[in-house]
């Protein structure tokens, strides 16, 4: 599942972001940059208002920030790691380093939530996050995985 949603193009290994704010907004530009988005401040907002719901800073390190909009043309899975880590109001209190934007269109059923499940299930393992956290390449990210 993971490498029919995430793509080359859709993977960064030194997101630049200093804050939350940034990261979605980083991560929103190379999905957007991939023709994946009709419209990315809309797509922006269905993803800041998840987020005030409640954090996606899941902990371990990890956050998967996601959204449901119009403006999402296909499914898509955006990756990011930033080296210093970034304060992602995480549920344990440490800086996020992973990042898994997960963006589906409006009408998509329970595609991210499956998705979700999916890569939550896979990170509760430390090989896994270990595996991504070193990863230099789309193959080691989908390895990681696998």
């Amino acid at each position: 599942m993971l490498r029919e949603l995430l793509s080359k193009e859709r993977v960064c290994f030194d997101l630049k972001a200093k804050d939350k704010l940034g990261v979605i907004d980083e991560l929103i530009d190379i999905l957007d940059k991939d023709g994946k988005l009709n419209d990315k401040n809309e797509f922006k907002k269905a993803v800041i208002k998840r987020e005030e719901e409640f954090s996606t800073g899941i902990g371990m390190g990890v956050a998967i920030p996601h959204g449901k909009s119009e403006s999402v043309k296909d499914p898509a899975i955006t990756f990011g790691i930033s080296k210093e880590g970034i304060d992602y109001e995480s549920m344990d209190g440490k800086r996020a380093h992973m990042f898994f934007l997960i963006s589906v269109p409006e009408n998509s059923d329970n595609v991210h939530l499956n998705v979700l499940g999916t890569i939550s299930r896979k990170l509760m393992h430390e090989s896994v996050r270990n595996n991504l956290l070193n990863a230099s390449s789309y193959e080691d990210v989908i390895n990681a995985f696998e």
